[in-house]
């Protein structure tokens, strides 16, 4: 039986939740009539504005409020932006997610953490095809700088949807398993409806460099080291995990691995088999000690200079297992994600102090990206030959430029959408559009908090690292609302009070004249008493100091 009303153009809607006008928290719902289907749910980390923010979830609410029409989730593979906020979504969609057997095995050790249960968790490999009402979901190969990773095809009642997830095209992998390109040429050769591609590396032009490149380059590095190597990069890039392991056996070190997401990860990736380790090469980092330098490799996290991350509590002499010696090599391989710069420059800086020698950047050869450059992107269009195409993936400069290459290639102007996060785009046979909005936008993680921290907190945390906080304490008579103590001012962060006397002999004199005005004015509400204090005693401060502390007036009564 149809799910469309007699008459009525069938029609696909396409509800962007989150990855687009941004790097991260990569959300995307796919709605047929009645029934929904949700592709990858995942994190961004917070930028330096977002203060005491821990993680950045996309807003799901549109999910929640049609929990019941959530067929199921399919991941695309395992890293953050794609599954971190997957433990918020299954507490609130009972639905079956699908994913590769290393994708479901990262999101099993983070739903743990979390106290979800995984399972509804169901492990298919590339190949396959899974059905979730009118959907039936394809599984295709891809590379990246992760094992599992996949493109989904979505054959719909409307025609087939392929999203391309995070892609490269590297022609000699790590794993020996190439992109599956007969596959896609073989859904480009029946027909696209709409293509969905990944737009992070829209501006680099040529082709990504394989992984392998960095193998060798690595393999120089532990040859030339003379003492200890340490090596920071991300923990679910087990490719890189494997080429270092690879290393330190040629080079005939032990490996000890720190930082909890990489120890996870490493113990995940070896149970399924995805990462190779010979017997006897993995040390605890205690058993270090029992030798030589020359004869150890240290596995880290903190490659984005992470103010909480193993390396850089090492640069700053703060790691309880392992400090910085004179003439280790510390090889940093990965390249700072925007925003990062200022910490990964000062994590490289404090090493350099400590006598290391650091090895980063990306003329080093000891990174690359695993993100499709401008000619692999293009070949992908090439094979997939869409009607339709929406990029994804990317800040809207990369969304604007991908549209360009699309149209150099042949496509009209009019099949290409630039979406926005909530954006709805219908698709039907012939035609692509937005039709509307749904509610979008961030929810912020802080400590147990889900979304209880909104903007007015942010602004007021921004206030107070700024310009810092004035408490202003007075006791009122209740009888005639005479002034019984006080008032006491106490300064935090605005400016040191023995050396200030003055101005705050001024700032109670203004708070005590301000509540005389009240009294002979007959204002005695204390919301409105509040109000007066924290109005004159900010006017004047301000005269003062050219600063606006946030200034917290406490009234009491007797």
């Amino acid at each position: 039986m149809s799910l469309l009303a007699k008459g009525q153009q069938k029609k696909i809607s396409i509800i962007p939740l989150g990855g687009l006008g941004e790097i991260g928290k990569n959300m995307t719902a796919f709605r047929y009539g009645e029934e929904i289907i949700l592709v990858d749910a995942g994190l961004a980390f917070p930028d330096d504005e977002m203060l005491g923010i821990d993680l950045v979830i996309p807003n799901f609410s549109y999910l929640v409020e049609n929990k019941d029409k959530v067929k199921a989730i399919f991941l695309t593979h395992g890293h953050e932006d794609h599954i971190g906020a997957m433990p918020y979504v299954m507490k609130e969609l009972n639905c079956p997610v699908y994913g590769c057997p290393l994708t479901l095995g990262i999101l099993s050790g983070r739903l743990r953490e979390n106290g979800v249960s995984d399972q509804k968790c169901k492990a298919v490999k590339a190949g396959a095809t899974v059905r979730a009402g009118s959907f039936r979901v394809e599984f295709i190969h891809v590379n990246h700088s992760i094992p599992d990773a996949v493109s989904l095809a979505i054959h719909t009642p409307v025609g087939t949807i392929v999203h391309t997830g995070d892609y490269k095209f590297d022609q000699t992998p790590v794993d020996g398993q190439p992109t599956d390109f007969a596959r896609l040429a073989e859904i480009g050769d029946k027909g696209v409806l709409l293509l969905l591609a990944d737009s992070t590396n829209i501006e680099r032009p040529g082709f990504t460099p394989s992984e392998k490149n960095v193998g060798k380059t690595l393999d120089e590095q532990f040859r030339a080291a003379k003492n200890r190597i340490i090596v920071a990069t991300f923990s679910s890039n087990v490719h890189r995990l494997q080429q270092v392991i690879d290393a330190a056996v040629m080079t005939r070190r032990k490996v000890a691995v720190i930082g909890r997401s990489m120890v996870n990860v490493v113990n995940i990736a070896s149970e399924m088999g995805y990462l190779k380790i010979p017997k006897g090469v993995l040390i605890d980092i205690d058993e270090t000690r029992n030798y030589s330098p020359r004869q150890i490799a240290i596995i880290t996290t903190g490659s984005q200079g992470e103010p909480m991350s193993a390396l850089t509590r090492m640069s700053n002499s703060e790691h309880k297992k392992v400090s910085i010696m004179p003439g280790d090599t510390v090889i940093i391989s990965a390249t700072p994600i925007p925003g990062n710069e200022r910490g990964v420059g000062h994590t490289i800086d404090n090493l350099y102090k400590l006598g290391a020698e650091v090895v980063y950047g990306r003329e080093r050869g000891i990174h690359v990206s695993g993100h499709a450059s401008q000619e692999e992107i293009k070949m992908m269009h090439r094979l997939i030959r869409p009607k339709f195409f929406m990029p994804v993936h990317g800040e809207y400069r990369h969304l604007v430029l991908h549209k360009k290459l699309a149209m150099q290639l042949g496509m009209n102007k009019d099949n290409v959408v630039i979406a926005e996060n909530g954006s709805v785009v219908d698709v039907t046979p012939n035609s692509i559009g937005i039709s509307g909005h749904v509610t979008a936008g961030k929810t912020l993680i802080d400590g147990l908090g889900v979304g209880d921290v909104g903007n007015v907190v942010l602004r007021d945390r921004r206030q107070l690292s700024q310009d810092g906080i004035l408490i202003v304490v007075v006791t009122i008579d209740h009888s005639n609302y005479s002034i019984a103590a006080g008032p006491d001012i106490v300064s935090r962060g605005f400016v040191y009070v023995r050396e200030s006397e003055e101005l705050m002999e001024g700032a109670r004199d203004r708070v005590l004249s301000t509540l005389d005005k009240c009294r002979e004015s007959h204002v005695t509400e204390w919301s409105s008493l509040k109000s007066a204090v924290r109005d004159s005693l900010g006017r004047y401060l301000f005269e003062k100091t050219r600063r606006r502390p946030m200034i917290l007036p406490l009234i009491m009564e007797v």
